[in-house]
């Protein structure tokens, strides 16, 4: 037994002598040795924080405050006697484009300009970079306002910095979401003002919750923003807040075909009707057809 011991002591002996020796060998190690209570690697790194006593739950982060730029108002625009107004979106911002054409054409001085593509979207930036293409746009034909409309094409994954995130995860949303602040970053930063319509309300059940998702998010960074949205959801739904192919027409009424056989783009009838509230906006932010102020006689 007494032989046991001592070997295990002989042992123990040289396993110590041989960690100080490796402490010794090293910075980290010579600094331990003159200072036993300092965790290894202390002193060489001082910009680490201190290891917390106890765990703690982690503070939610706080979001920055986006910095708006100061736009030229509208209203200031019009009354230079020009307003120059781009659609820019997908195939269901075509209608919009026709529709808003209609709405403005007898305003003087303003002009509706296209710049919407069918079968593009703020997801596939692989097969057209919206950001590039809207870049170059607005650099050929300058516009004063963006009327926005994206979203029929974009449920669909986003690869963005060398990763795919798939529709609706977390990643998704928020590279979603980015894109929607980079583009209206861009559009502001050269004295644009940016107004950003509503998905309508879909046919099928799965596809319009999808759009759903799409429209949550944008009308939570318009708000964060301070960007203009304008919902179209109620005003393609019926009293019963279910779609409805057919819904009553402005002024008169009378039940008009407002969608598209498949279910997702609209009739002429029914881009009228997205357009109304655009149009309505667009002409209050720049006092157009405002009356003019009544003249009081003198006395």
């Amino acid at each position: 037994m007494g032989r046991l011991r001592a070997g295990i002591n002989a042992v123990t002996a040289a396993l110590v002598v041989g960690v100080l020796i490796g402490l010794a060998l090293t910075p980290d190690g010579r600094d331990w040795l003159r200072n036993p209570g300092l965790p290894t690697g202390g002193a060489a790194n001082a910009s680490a924080s201190p290891l917390p006593v106890a765990a703690t739950a982690a503070a939610p982060p706080v979001a920055a405050v986006p910095v708006v730029p100061r736009l030229t108002p509208l209203a200031e625009r019009a009354a230079r006697g020009e307003l120059r107004i781009g659609v820019f979106g997908d195939s269901m911002a075509d209608g919009l484009w026709t529709g808003l054409y209609r709405e403005m054409r007898d305003q003087p001085g303003v002009t509706v300009t296209k710049f919407s593509e069918v079968s593009t979207g703020l997801s596939r930036y692989d097969y057209v970079d919206i950001q590039a293409k809207t870049a170059r746009q607005i650099a050929e034909q300058p516009v004063d306002v963006a009327v926005i409309l994206f979203g029929t094409n974009d449920a669909q994954s986003i690869s963005l910095d060398g990763e795919i995130h798939t529709f609706g995860t977390d990643g998704w949303k928020a590279a979603y979401a980015k894109r929607v602040d980079d583009l209206v970053a861009m559009l502001r930063g050269r004295d644009i003002a940016v107004y950003w319509v509503g998905l309508p309300a879909m046919k099928r059940a799965g596809f319009d919750a999808k759009m759903d998702l799409i429209n949550t998010i944008v009308s939570a960074r318009m708000a964060a923003l301070g960007v203009p949205w304008i919902e179209t959801e109620s005003l393609t739904r019926n009293v019963e807040g279910e779609y409805d192919a057919y819904l009553p027409e402005t002024g008169t009424g009378r039940q008009r075909l407002m969608r598209a056989h498949d279910g997702i783009h609209m009739s002429m009838a029914g881009y009228l009707r997205i357009t109304e509230p655009v149009a309505a906006r667009l002409k209050r932010d720049a006092g157009l057809g405002a009356p003019a102020a009544e003249v009081v006689p003198a006395a």
